[in-house]
């Protein structure tokens, strides 16, 4: 399993974008999606819903477990990626693609993510 260089990660297993704009794309890892299963059902936040880092904004639903989906950052959506609510098995078969979760215009500069190699290790033990 390889974590994209580019991207940045949270605790959570979250990863988010590099920022254009001010805005963010977030999503879930692939560690985190082979962890949950075959994931069945997604909830997100909405177009205009401020989101809180570390805060829970939505739900991942699979056939092992649900599990809170955490903001990574604070901000306010800005897109949600309705390709997910309708094929959530995306978010297994393209974590960091196609399966990406939400955008945010960012409320300020995270300072607590990982990187590539921080979070390779993190989920190493």
């Amino acid at each position: 399993m390889s974590n994209p260089q580019q991207l940045r990660y949270s605790k959570e297993h979250e990863w988010l974008s590099a920022v254009e704009d001010g805005v963010a794309t977030i999503g879930i890892t692939e560690h985190a999606a082979n962890a949950l299963g075959d994931i069945v059902y997604v909830q997100l936040p909405e177009v205009g819903d401020t989101v809180t880092a570390g805060e829970t904004c939505g739900e991942l639903e699979s056939t092992k477990s649900v599990s809170d989906l955490y903001a990574p950052v604070t901000g306010e959506v800005v897109e949600a990626n309705q390709d997910v609510v309708d094929d959530p098995a995306l978010v297994n078969s393209a974590p960091f693609e196609g399966g990406w979760l939400f955008k945010v215009r960012l409320a300020g500069e995270p300072d607590d993510l990982l990187t590539a190699d921080e979070y390779t290790a993190f989920t190493a033990g």
